[in-house]
C-alpha cells in the first residue's frame, strides 16, 4: 500500500463519537482549504455507516464553507427514513461550530432490471499515456516556487490525461476533458470504500472543465474558483483500484458559475457512476498573474 494510498484509507477510517456523529481528519491536498473530494468521501462513509445491506445510489452536496485543513470535521448523520428499498440520511459536515458541508444521499438494495447506457467514448490509453504527476514534473519551472511543492506532491489517484492542460498557460478549448484514473494501490474488497474513494476522485479537475472555452485557469491571481455543488449517481459495480475513464463537459458558464457533468466507465465500458457539479469560476480587476 502506498503512503499516499493509505492516507486516503486513514481519512475514510472515521471516529466514531457516539451513534450518528463522526469525526474526521484532514490531509492538505491543494493548500490551506480542505479538499472537496475529501468531504465527499467522508461524508458518504459517516451516512454508510448507519445503513446495513444497502449500498449508496446518489449523494447531492452543498459546499457552504471552506475547511479548514489544520483541524477535524465533525459529521452528523440523521436518518430521514428507512423503507424497504430505499433509506434517505442527511450529514452536515462541522467544524469550528459551523456548517460547512451538507449531504443527502439515498442507498438501495440491490435489484435486477431493464438496463441500457450511453456507449463509452473510443478514446486511447490508458497504457502508453504520461501520468499526471509526470506531466506536473515537466511544467515545475513554470510553477511559483510557494506553490510548488503542492503541485509536484504524488496524490492517491493515479491520474493518465487524455489531451492534458497546463494551468499555467490556458489557451481557449472546447468545454470537454477525459482522463483514466485509479487508485495508486489495490483496495480492500468494501464497496462502499470503493464507492467513497471514487467520490474523493471525482472532485479532481471537473469544476475546471467550464473555463476550457475561456482560456483561463483556477492558479490565475484574478480568478476566485470553488466547488458550490456536487451530486453523484451510482449505477453499476465497480472497483476503483482499476482503470475508469472520467468523461467529462461542461455546458454552459454563466453568472460566474460553470456546470460540469461527468460520466465514469470501466475499461470494458460499463457506465458507473455519472457526476454533477457547478462550480463558482470569478473573475477579479487584479492583474493577471500565477
Amino acid at each position: 500500500m502506498s503512503n499516499v494510498m493509505q492516507e486516503v484509507l486513514d481519512l475514510l477510517d472515521l471516529e466514531t463519537i457516539e451513534q450518528g456523529i463522526y469525526r474526521g481528519t484532514s490531509r492538505n491536498f491543494f493548500g490551506k482549504n480542505v479538499f472537496g473530494g475529501q468531504v465527499l468521501g467522508q461524508a458518504l462513509m459517516a451516512a454508510g455507516r448507519t445503513v446495513e445491506g444497502r449500498l449508496p445510489h446518489s449523494m447531492h452536496g452543498y459546499f457552504l464553507r471552506a475547511g479548514d485543513v489544520t483541524a477535524p470535521i465533525v459529521y452528523q448523520v440523521e436518518n430521514i427514513r428507512d423503507g424497504k428499498s430505499f433509506c434517505t440520511r442527511n450529514v452536515k459536515g462541522i467544524q469550528h461550530g459551523e456548517n460547512i458541508f451538507l449531504m443527502s444521499a439515498s442507498f438501495a438494495v440491490h435489484e435486477d432490471g431493464l438496463e441500457h447506457q450511453m456507449p463509452m467514448p473510443q478514446v486511447e490509453g490508458p497504457e502508453g499515456i504520461p501520468s499526471e504527476h509526470e506531466l506536473r514534473k515537466m511544467i515545475a519551472p513554470m510553477i511559483p516556487e510557494k506553490i510548488r511543492a503542492v503541485f509536484e506532491r504524488e496524490r492517491p489517484i493515479e491520474i493518465r490525461p487524455i489531451d492534458p492542460v497546463n494551468p499555467f498557460a490556458p489557451v481557449k478549448k472546447e468545454p470537454q476533458r477525459r482522463h483514466w484514473m485509479k487508485a495508486q494501490s489495490k483496495l480492500p474488497d468494501d464497496p462502499l470504500l470503493h464507492m467513497c474513494i471514487l467520490a474523493f476522485a471525482s472532485d479532481f479537475v471537473l469544476m475546471s472543465t467550464a473555463m476550457l472555452p475561456h482560456g483561463v485557469s483556477y492558479v490565475q491571481s484574478n480568478m476566485q474558483s470553488a466547488s458550490l455543488d456536487h451530486a453523484m449517481w451510482f449505477h453499476r459495480d465497480f472497483r476503483v483500484d482499476e482503470w475508469l475513464l472520467y468523461d467529462m463537459d461542461a455546458p454552459n458558464a454563466s453568472a460566474s458559475r460553470g456546470m460540469n457533468f461527468g460520466r465514469i466507465f470501466t475499461q470494458a465500458g460499463a457506465l458507473v457512476a455519472t457526476v454533477a457539479q457547478e462550480g463558482l469560476m470569478r473573475l477579479r480587476e487584479v492583474p493577471e498573474k500565477y
